[in-house]
């Protein structure tokens, strides 16, 4: 739960000053290391909102503090979380919905969910194997499940399970592997997508 201040005290020199909540609860402890940005400098006056914590020896202080106006960066995380989780659901949907429309054969949405599923198991494996020290799945599997349609499942993993969600070199070649995968689905609903799909599953 966030709670609003303002700064009472501050001490540049030292880097930590105390907050007044507007509850009228006991002034709080707060460190720079804690400030959503530290430009500009913190200050007396200052309107803040932040988190109630404890520190080592157990007295509260504040945590996750943000000026007035500012996104907490904890949760802009969050959002995009949530958006690329959304990305991937929303995808699987319109595929169900094009399948209603007769567009395209029902496997293709089950092709769809059992990789997804798989690659989803595979990433799992993969973050418990990295925290063990364990042997790990090559990230040219990873890409290959994306591309034979399994990148909704891995889209989910990345961001629930925070797996392969910051390098950027395997983002990148994740998103190419998004991006041929949607352009053969595309391609599947032209006339000569749609007779090879009917010609292959007789």
């Amino acid at each position: 739960m966030r709670t609003q201040g303002k700064i009472a005290t501050w001490k540049g020199n030292k880097g930590f000053g105390f907050i007044t909540p507007d509850s009228g609860a006991k002034q709080v402890f707060v460190h720079i290391s804690e400030f959503n940005t530290r430009d500009p400098r913190p200050r007396p006056g200052q309107i803040v909102t932040f988190s109630l914590s404890t520190d080592n020896q157990g007295r509260p202080c504040a945590v996750r503090v943000a000026r007035e106006g500012e996104k907490i960066q904890g949760e802009i995380k969050r959002n995009d979380a949530l958006l690329m989780s959304a990305v991937a659901v929303l995808f699987l949907v319109a595929v169900a919905i094009l399948i209603a429309l007769n567009k395209m054969p029902a496997l293709v949405l089950l092709i769809y969910l059992a990789v997804s599923v798989v690659t989803f198991i595979v990433y799992a494996m993969d973050k418990s194997a990295a925290k063990r020290g364990a042997w790990r799945t090559k990230e040219a599997t990873l890409h290959g499940l994306s591309l034979i349609g399994g990148w909704p499942g891995a889209l989910i993993a990345q961001q629930t399970l925070r797996h392969k969600s910051k390098k950027e070199d395997f983002r990148f070649v994740f998103w190419f592997t998004v991006v041929v995968n949607v352009a053969v689905l595309v391609w599947l609903l032209t006339e000569s997508g749609s007779t090879y799909i009917h010609q292959l599953i007789g």
